[in-house]
């Protein structure tokens, strides 16, 4: 497929913007897949109350446009030599807004906000809930459809965006209003996003951020209307579901002086597996950054799940569907953040070496759950905890405490993935910025008895949202062309296996893992109904 302005000529560029739970950027790509400009600003996360997180669509939009303008300012190039936009967005972060002025009825509920576990708990609960999976078990038995087998074992989640939203129509007089009267509309960052590039053209999303909502059916590849009706959200609000790589159309020429198309939406850990090349069957991408998300290639097959792995669409470019299974662990960067403004240490460089400094972590077991723990725990009431402090702890423990509870969260989700999906792994590829830390990379390959690799550019998000638009437009020619523009990557080796090949893992921490999923259990539960 040709250029749409100018054939590639001249110098041309694709531009991508990843807009994440703690940052938004934006890099300008060249044919080489070089970072040639980049800009980045923080986003302000709001806590209006115990376990509400939100952020403001205002400060998003405008964080946006500043980004955009300066990695292009940064590159030292013009906008006219920017062949396609791609967007990277965190996932189920939602709000919504008035379908004729665009202006949104509430902030963005964030996809940590925990204001609907009680309502996700009491309907895990429901006789209702016993039904459907008992009636769906039944029709499994008879006509043996794997979807089906998916809703008898269908649980939800706070992190899913269902029940925030139900919350937000109950609670919010003018959305329920405006539901009623179809003049409601729903989004994620993405489409809020492309409502505001567009003005107020486009109202879509792609499948990769749909499958994220838990709202969206992955063997039917369309909204579910039974889950929809059964908690009473109007069909109407939702946007409509397009290929990740697909002509969005263009921005507005008032926004950056002249229209540039808008060639990829892609949700975050999507887009970081399609950056990492992960385009075989078994290929695993694991990020750490806010938080750790495991995903495996799973082929053309959704998954289906009994300890709380989530089939997701990974992306569909043509007719062309590719699934992904994803575990995932809340608190990652977020436990390192906190540990930070303790004063535990100045800089996150140091707490690799802080960790080595010592020979364990004194017996202090650190639980990462500020916001409760995910698959295969699933215990959204669990507390973070310290445990077993003495008078000999010390910083380098704590820190070590915590640099293993993220390697230790990494075992659980690999062990897991190993015991549902039954498919074998290829090869492992870890990214985000906790994936800098040598200490939890290093351990993370000992847990596992296998080779990890870490790419130079850690920041995959933006890249896979940037391969995605470029193919769109014909700046590349196809995945082989991108794998081969991968750099050379860190290999970690599992201690004692010369070529990483799969070994059993490092049999010193079995003691260490055993202390550690004891204080799991007994920060289960903590936070009561």
């Amino acid at each position: 497929m040709g250029s749409h302005r100018n054939g590639f000529t001249k110098e041309s560029f694709i531009l991508s913007v990843d807009v994440g739970t703690t940052s938004i950027r934006c890099h300008v790509y060249d044919k080489e897949a070089e970072i040639r400009g980049s800009c980045s600003t923080m986003v302000v996360p709001l806590y209006p109350e115990v376990g509400h997180v939100e952020m403001d669509p205002e400060a998003i939009w405008e964080g946006f446009i500043t980004v955009v303008k300066g990695a292009v300012q940064d590159a030292g190039v013009h906008m006219r030599q920017i062949e396609a936009l791609g967007i990277s967005t965190q996932r189920a972060t939602f709000t919504t807004w008035d379908r004729r002025t665009g202006i949104p009825f509430h902030n963005f509920i964030s996809w940590q906000d925990q204001r609907a576990a009680d309502l996700v708990k009491s309907w895990n609960r429901s006789c209702t809930m016993t039904a459907i999976q008992g009636v769906m078990k039944v029709l499994y038995f008879f006509t043996r459809q794997k979807r089906l087998l998916s809703a008898s074992r269908l649980v939800f989640s706070p992190q899913h965006v269902t029940f925030r939203l139900v919350w937000a129509l109950t609670h919010y007089k003018q959305v329920h209003q405006a539901a009623t009267k179809g003049n409601c509309c729903f989004g994620t960052i993405d489409t809020w996003l492309l409502f505001k590039l567009t003005k107020g053209k486009v109202h879509a999303t792609d499948y990769s951020n749909a499958s994220s909502t838990g709202i969206f059916d992955a063997f039917q590849m369309c909204w579910s209307g039974f889950l929809s009706s059964m908690v009473s959200i109007p069909l109407s609000i939702f946007p409509k579901v397009e290929n990740t790589s697909y002509d969005f159309g263009y921005t507005d020429p008032s926004i950056f002086g002249l229209p540039i198309p808008i060639m990829s939406v892609i949700a975050d850990q999507q887009a970081a597996m399609f950056g990492e090349c992960c385009f075989d069957v078994g290929d695993v991408k694991i990020t750490m950054g806010t938080g750790t998300f495991m995903d495996i290639n799973t082929g053309n097959t959704p998954h289906t799940s009994s300890a709380g792995l989530y089939p997701l669409v990974g992306w569909k470019i043509g007719s062309e569907v590719v699934y992904l299974a994803e575990g995932n662990a809340a608190d990652t960067g977020t436990a390192i953040k906190w540990a930070q403004e303790l004063e535990l240490f100045s800089d996150v460089q140091e707490t690799s070496d802080m960790a080595y400094s010592v020979s364990d972590s004194d017996g202090v077991c650190f639980v990462p759950s500020f916001n409760g723990l995910q698959a295969p725990l699933n215990d959204p009431k669990a507390c973070a905890s310290l445990m077993g402090l003495k008078p000999s702890t010390t910083k380098s423990h704590l820190i070590r405490a915590i640099l293993e509870s993220v390697a230790f969260r990494n075992k659980q989700l690999y062990d897991t993935t190993l015991r549902e999906t039954h498919i074998p792994i290829t090869k492992i590829r870890v990214d985000g910025g906790v994936s800098t830390n040598n200490f939890v990379m290093q351990l993370t390959a000992d847990l596992f008895g296998r080779k990890v690799s870490r790419p130079h550019h850690y920041e995959m998000s933006c890249l896979g949202a940037a391969f995605v638009a470029g193919l769109g437009v014909g700046y590349w020619s196809s995945r082989e062309e991108l794998k081969k523009l991968q750099r050379a990557d860190d290999a970690f080796l599992p201690k004692g296996v010369p070529n990483g090949s799969a070994s059993s893992p490092s049999r010193e921490y079995i003691p260490v893992i055993q202390s550690w999923e004891k204080a799991l259990r007994r920060s289960m539960n903590w936070y009561k109904p």
